[in-house]
């Protein structure tokens, strides 16, 4: 079956890429969760505009990539959450977490699939997070979680 993504699939392709899949894959998993819609001859209209809303959030090119990068590894990037007396959080930290603390601090917005934490963080102080800003460039920011 032939679909149009909507949205980054690991492994299949990024949004607006037209890729050929099996019919249950398309059927069972890509169409109903929203990753992917049927490809018609009026779709190319469709992979048109996403392909450009792709590119006004991606980063301009890799010199864009590398400003970035500095800015980010320049300071860290101060977390509140609550915590317990022993210094443990209540529930954990993610990657939507880390890119709206970001975003907050004065940085770029980043998009939250792009943000890999090596484990969850469940504990105040000092941890790092790696954000891939571009197939060249990757960025680790220090986060400096506090009780709050």
């Amino acid at each position: 079956m032939k679909l149009i993504l909507t949205s980054d699939v690991l492994g299949l392709g990024s949004p607006g890429d037209v890729v050929e899949v099996k019919d249950g894959y398309a059927r069972n998993y890509l169409l109903p969760r929203g990753f992917a819609v049927a490809w018609t001859r009026g779709g190319e209209k469709q992979v048109a505009q996403i392909r450009r809303a792709r590119n006004a959030r991606q980063v301009r090119d890799l010199d864009h990539a590398k400003e970035i990068k500095a800015a980010l590894e320049g300071a860290p990037v101060k977390l509140v959450s609550k915590a317990g007396s022993g210094g443990r959080l209540f529930g954990s930290i993610g990657g939507a977490d880390v890119a709206e603390a970001v975003r907050a601090s004065g940085g770029p917005a980043l998009d939250k699939r792009k943000v890999t934490l090596t484990a969850p963080i469940k504990s105040v102080g000092t941890h790092t997070a790696t954000v891939v800003l571009h197939p060249d460039v990757s960025a680790t920011v220090t986060l400096e979680v506090v009780a709050g």
